[in-house]
């Protein structure tokens, strides 16, 4: 058991990844959208993109530090 259980906290970060990269990809792809429809409001909307995917990969990067601690 104790073997298997690094392999496991392995296998956890990397499904606990995947939830910011669906949250970015579908932020960004908002984005896009956005932007098409309006383009004079690409620069406020940019804005609000990075400070969201910001906050997403912050939790990447929360799971990534706790993995090391763990």
């Amino acid at each position: 058991m104790e073997i298997l259980l690094p392999a496991l906290k392995v296998v956890g970060y990397g499904l606990a990844a995947i939830g910011p990269g669906i949250g970015i990809g579908i932020a960004t792809y908002g984005l896009c959208v956005s932007a098409a429809r309006q383009p004079e409001m690409k620069g406020g909307l940019m804005g609000y993109f990075f400070i969201g995917a910001a906050m997403s990969e912050a939790l990447a990067l929360i799971g990534l530090v706790l993995f090391f601690i763990g």
